[in-house]
């Protein structure tokens, strides 16, 4: 979208909408003033509007940048599978695999924020529990700013909870994943070193 493909750039955001939300509150934007924006923002230069249908088509602008075709959540769980895959690499004969039941405690974060979103968002974004926070007010006795407890806006807890739920995801799905896809290949490997071995005798 930014050097003016715009028919590449809308496959691409159609091609991704099947797996993300899109919603560009919880998105970040390239080659824009910001990295993210608020969902007030959003509606002042969209639509006022809190259906995420509607909110979702918002996929930016010159002046705003570009929307990443992933959510914000789903950048960390790639690029953390990705960091992760190779930290692996490095310490693979010095580590072993993670069990079933810790791949588990490594995704259950990531499905409590998911479902407690879901939720929240059936009220109308930005109306929702998951929007103010209030119980996280209560618990930590407003410890923190409005503007932690409130929205989606980089810096708030909405925001580190899709960051800290999306790299534990990566990790688990890399130490759990990893270590069988590498046996995998490993077994494959051999069984064709063995049959050309076999063939050439």
């Amino acid at each position: 979208m930014h050097i003016g493909w715009t028919s590449a750039g809308s496959a691409i955001y159609t091609i991704y909408s099947l797996l993300c939300h899109q919603l560009p509150q919880r998105s970040f934007f390239l080659f824009g003033n910001r990295f993210t924006y608020s969902l007030i923002e959003i509606q002042s230069v969209w639509e006022n509007s809190i259906n995420p249908l509607v909110l979702r088509k918002f996929i930016g602008n010159s002046e705003m940048g570009w929307k990443v075709a992933w959510s914000d959540r789903m950048v960390w769980m790639y690029v953390s599978i990705l960091f992760f895959g190779l930290l692996w690499w490095l310490l693979r004969y010095r580590s072993k695999p993670l069990p079933w039941q810790g791949l588990i405690l490594f995704l259950l974060p990531i499905v409590l924020d998911g479902i407690t979103h879901f939720f929240s968002d059936l009220a109308g974004i930005g109306q929702g529990f998951r929007n103010d926070n209030v119980w996280l007010r209560i618990l930590t006795r407003e410890a923190f700013s409005i503007s932690f407890y409130t929205g989606d806006a980089w810096g708030s807890f909405n925001s580190l909870t899709r960051l800290v739920t999306g790299i534990l995801f990566g990790m688990g799905i890399a130490w759990f994943g990893y270590p069988y896809l590498n046996e995998f290949f490993m077994q494959i490997s051999n069984s064709v070193t063995f049959e050309g071995g076999g063939r050439g005798g």
